[in-house]
């Protein structure tokens, strides 16, 4: 009877700890200037109490949202980009690892324009920017994220590194 009792907890406790994660992210950003700097930014849900985690930041909620939205806006030039989550001005350059997924956005002259010289990397899929304001949508599922998607971009055509 002890040991069914105990498993019974066990399996409780098991639900509990599976519907939470924890992806940690940090990455670099690079100024115009050409200057390097370190951040973090990643995402957590404690189920159990009920908090979600941005970045440094905690925030109760009932239940875990289903995603999160980073901007990037075009400086009015297209020469420089502002990411809030990652810098308090305009950079050039981002690479950020989110869990097992690699976001980066680089800046790289191409034979054909696109704007801004911008190539936006999900994983191992690039991307050239479309509008002034892009997002990258982080969709989250029970075990972290479902999936990555952008909006504001043109996809060029799979090309992989």
């Amino acid at each position: 009877m002890k040991s069914y009792i105990s498993f019974i907890i066990l399996m409780c406790v098991s639900f509990q700890l599976k519907a939470s994660f924890e992806l940690p992210g940090s990455g670099t950003v690079i100024y115009p200037s050409g200057l390097k700097q370190e951040f973090s930014f990643g995402f957590k849900w404690d189920k159990q109490n009920k908090l979600f985690t941005i970045g440094d930041e905690q925030y109760p909620m009932d239940q875990m949202p289903d995603s999160y939205s980073i901007a990037l806006t075009l400086a009015g030039d297209d020469q420089a980009v502002f990411v809030q989550e990652f810098a308090n001005g305009y950079i050039s350059e981002f690479e950020w690892r989110l869990g097992p997924h690699v976001i980066k956005l680089e800046k790289k002259r191409l034979e054909y324009p696109v704007r801004g010289d911008y190539i936006l990397w999900i994983d191992q899929y690039n991307y050239y920017l479309k509008n002034g304001n892009p997002s990258v949508k982080i969709v989250f599922n029970k075990d972290g994220i479902n999936y990555i998607i952008p909006s504001g971009i043109t996809k060029d055509n799979g090309r992989r590194r």
